[in-house]
């Protein structure tokens, strides 16, 4: 008797911001075609929030009807786009399309390497007075500063203990700028700004020219944050299928 055939992978849609930068979307397809690498066959499509063609809204109406779709956030905490935007654009999608939404990228290991290697390739080198701004695009919810708080520990950690604050581009505090001046007032004379931004864009050129020492670039095409990417695209088809009575 011939097997079954098995159910087409459900295909991953990333979502970026989107940024007027030009760098910023050669940055993201980059990175797409790592995720592409890492798993070949897997359909995966870019979408945007704004500013950058295409826009997820015409992503989604391009996908054939019946598909299954994983939206998952290029972006680092559950702030305004994960908590509304996201749902909107899969509720709206329905029922067309099956379209779930995966968790953001948030304070993970895989991350934290990335970040460690930015800062390296920048020329970051450990000594007695270093500390690092860890620059972020900021919310006004409260759970993407903690977020942003728990990735600073973890990439403190990374760096042997090297202190590690939160800064931010817009709608939060302390500005990239009060983080360099903090860390300066308690003796560490060479700060480095690490770039939480997934690619280039307005909000990472402003703390980089707000570092006094080494400005780190974005994280961009990294191999682990492409794995971080197919991970949360992982969990999101998991959950799908754990059945309701099971024991999570």
């Amino acid at each position: 008797m011939s097997p079954l055939p098995q159910p087409a992978a459900p295909t991953l849609v990333a979502v970026a911001h989107g940024s007027r930068d030009p760098r910023a979307l050669p940055a993201v397809s980059a990175l797409l075609d790592q995720v592409r690498a890492l798993r070949p066959g897997l359909p995966v499509r870019l979408g945007h929030i704004e500013l950058n063609e295409p826009l997820l809204a015409g992503t989604l109406d391009a996908l054939p009807d019946g598909t299954d779709a994983v939206l998952v956030p290029l972006l680092f905490g559950h702030g305004f786009h994960v908590k509304h935007d996201l749902p909107r654009a899969a509720a709206s999608a329905g029922p067309r399309l099956r379209v779930r939404v995966a968790a953001p990228l948030g304070a993970h290991p895989l991350l934290v390497e990335a970040l460690y290697d930015r800062l390296t390739e920048a020329g970051w080198r450990p000594c007695a007075r270093a500390g690092v701004v860890l620059a972020a695009a900021g919310s006004r919810d409260p759970g993407a500063a903690a977020v942003t708080r728990r990735l600073a520990a973890l990439l403190s950690a990374r760096l042997d203990g090297v202190p590690v604050t939160a800064g931010y581009a817009s709608a939060a505090s302390p500005t990239v700028p009060e983080a360099v001046r903090e860390l300066t007032a308690r003796g560490r004379t060479r700060v480095a700004v690490a770039s939480c931004f997934t690619a280039p864009g307005l909000f990472a050129t402003r703390s980089a020219a707000a570092s006094p020492g080494i400005a780190a670039a974005p994280i961009g095409p990294h191999p682990a944050l492409a794995r971080l990417v197919l991970h949360r695209y992982e969990q999101a088809v998991a959950r799908a299928a754990t059945p309701a009575y099971a024991s999570v």
